[in-house]
């Protein structure tokens, strides 16, 4: 059974409060992704993955070790990347080309981090719980993508393009 996710309000209005008059990338994400895994509930991992080198990096998170790259197209990360689309996938061992980072992980939501025609990074969650993201959660953490992209000056990043 899918579950919105809670403290939606409190998510970002305390990420619009952390982000105010910071422009560090790093240290935005590091932020994010702290309220993130605290305010939301049955997650296992919640971060970024930031283009470099013309692949996904890992950035900020919360959880256990995570893959460190993945490739544009590839798994849950890279497909959202490369469609520059949400993905929500209920089972991600019923998704084709998934990459187990995790063992514990059952279900994903990864929403794509884009700067006009950039394509700056994803934000992924993981959860251990199959089916636990829902459509609200997805515009909740789009409007979080959108705060964080507005938020930051991405040339201190090392962000592709920038």
């Amino acid at each position: 059974m899918q579950t919105a996710i809670d403290d939606s309000g409190d998510l970002l209005q305390l990420a619009a409060g952390a982000f105010d008059g910071e422009r560090d990338p790093w240290a935005n994400a590091a932020n994010a992704a702290a309220l993130i895994f605290q305010l939301l509930p049955d997650l296992n991992w919640a971060g970024f993955y930031f283009m470099r080198g013309g692949e996904l990096v890992v950035g900020p998170f919360q959880g256990r070790v995570a893959c460190v790259r993945i490739a544009v197209g590839s798994g849950v990360c890279g497909t959202a990347a490369e469609r520059r689309a949400t993905v929500i996938v209920p089972d991600v061992h019923r998704f084709p080309g998934h990459i187990t980072c995790d063992a514990a992980s059952s279900s994903e939501v990864v929403v794509p981090l884009v700067s006009g025609d950039r394509l700056i990074g994803v934000l992924d969650l993981d959860s251990a719980r199959l089916d636990r993201f829902t459509a609200a959660d997805a515009r909740l953490l789009e409007s979080l993508a959108e705060k964080i992209v507005a938020a930051c000056d991405w040339r201190l990043a090392g962000i592709d393009g920038f």
